[in-house]
């Protein structure tokens, strides 16, 4: 347990931090999901108007650090490659 009270607020901060990260990578997996489902479907149409807004959310979250950009693209870059292929 923290005794300084530097180290308290430090540990305060973390918390409302990790509470936010988690929030966010939540809602990433979520979006991620709606269209992993959609391309499961093989439902082409809504599978394309879906993916901007998912690459929007990993973008989002990588520009807060919650993902690393480099992880952010390459998850974009694999489900774009999904969608494609069902042409």
């Amino acid at each position: 347990m923290a005794n300084h009270p530097s180290a308290e607020k430090r540990h305060r901060q973390s918390v409302k931090r990790a509470a936010r990260n988690q929030a966010v990578r939540s809602h990433v997996r979520t979006e991620v999901k709606k269209l992993r489902t959609l391309v499961g479907a093989a439902d082409a149409e809504s599978s394309r108007a879906t993916l901007p807004k998912v690459a929007s959310t990993l973008d989002k979250a990588a520009a807060k650090g919650v993902l690393h950009k480099n992880a952010a693209a390459r998850r974009i870059s694999r489900l774009a490659k999904q969608v494609a292929k069902l042409g």
